[in-house]
């Protein structure tokens, strides 16, 4: 009996290497493909330019057909060279660097014509530095300066720099929409990096699991009520809340019903919050809220809702399963100095609530300066 084949061992680091090249030609194909756009436009309107100079010198046939070829073909030949190459991106900075040269070739056949030479060879140093930057430059304008001084030598550097108002005319296209198309590439492309930058720091101010703010967000929110309750004496009160056993319901039915049911108690925080007040997760199954304009009586009414809309939540995977919370709170007063002090109110109230045989809100006890005496809300 033959023996079954030697099972395929995967790398990780290769499969990962693997998708991380993807991506990276996936962006270079993009990046092609961006090039190509501007260069059909640009060579077709540069096109227009360098044959009002060849009809004002009557140029032959020969120079009509490159000039047609470069202005028409060559730009979708350059795609397909960049498409098929096993780097695009490389393969279309050679394309460039080409643009460049036959760019300084047909200022030498216009004979130095100066109005459309200037816009030709400015045209090419702009899209140059937008796609990259110095580097790109220099190698473009050495690029295009060999093939103007070949061209022009082999033409016998043959010079006439008047520019009539027929070719003021016809570079008048290229002048205006050029540099239009230039301007609305550079737009999208800023406007894709804002959006980016914006979701990365949303990303970092909200935790991946649950979609409330996370941890760090959750204290800035925090220290900026604290703030401003010192500032204006106004009321605000900080809840803390953990899943009520939720180390043996993750152990009984597996982490998978653990993450639904933290999703599900973000759910409802959501939904028992008011516009101004900020759910985020604390840490593990503990989560945190800070109440603006809410003092302890009214953090203990949030906390009765919550449990209430907690009693009728149920998960696919665990029909008879049921999510209990407890949850203490802190109000901010006086006698709280900083984030921390506040945390550990409302942490110390949580405590007695799990002691207290769970499923139940604690307030925190504070004392009362007035009357020396504690004080404390429970459930």
């Amino acid at each position: 009996m033959p023996l079954p084949p030697e099972p395929k061992l995967v790398d990780a680091g290769a499969a990962a290497f693997g998708t991380l090249a993807g991506q990276r030609r996936d962006r270079d194909l993009l990046f092609a493909r961006r090039v190509h756009r501007l260069r059909t436009l640009g060579l077709g309107l540069g096109a227009i330019c360098v044959a009002s100079v060849l009809w004002l010198h009557g140029a032959a046939p020969g120079w009509w057909l490159a000039a047609a070829l470069n202005g028409l073909a060559w730009p979708h030949v350059a795609l397909h060279v960049s498409l098929r190459a096993a780097e695009p991106r490389r393969a279309e900075v050679r394309n460039l660097t080409l643009d460049a040269a036959l760019g300084g070739m047909w200022v030498a056949v216009m004979q130095f014509n100066l109005l459309p030479s200037v816009l030709l060879v400015t045209m090419l140093v702009i899209d140059k530095v937008g796609i990259g930057g110095a580097r790109l430059l220099a190698r473009t304008l050495a690029s295009l300066a060999v093939g103007c001084a070949v061209t022009s030598a082999l033409l016998g550097f043959p010079v006439d720099v008047a520019t009539p108002m027929p070719v003021i005319v016809a570079c008048l296209p290229f002048l205006v929409v050029y540099p239009l198309a230039i301007s609305n590439v550079a737009y999208a492309l800023a406007r894709r990096v804002t959006e980016q930058n914006r979701r990365l720091e949303e990303l970092g101010r909200t935790d991946v699991l649950t979609g409330l703010a996370n941890r760090r967000q959750g204290f800035a929110v925090a220290e900026g009520e604290l703030s401003r309750h010192f500032r204006t004496g106004r009321p605000v009160s900080l809840l803390i809340l953990d899943v009520d056993r939720f180390k043996s319901i993750n152990d009984r039915f597996g982490h998978p019903v653990g993450d639904a049911i933290l999703r599900g108690v973000a759910t409802v925080l959501r939904e028992c919050c008011r516009a101004t007040d900020t759910p985020a997760r604390y840490g593990g199954d503990e989560f945190m809220l800070i109440l603006p304009e809410t003092d302890l009586a009214g953090a203990e009414e949030v906390a009765a809702r919550i449990r209430r809309h907690l009693e009728r939540m149920s998960f696919k995977q665990a029909p008879g399963l049921a999510c209990t919370v407890s949850l203490g709170a802190a109000e901010a007063n006086r006698e709280i100095a900083n984030i921390d002090a506040w945390i550990q109110r409302a942490d110390a109230a949580l405590y007695r609530a799990k002691d207290g045989g769970r499923d139940r809100f604690e307030g925190a006890v504070a004392l009362d300066s007035k009357r020396g005496v504690t004080r404390a809300a429970g459930a």
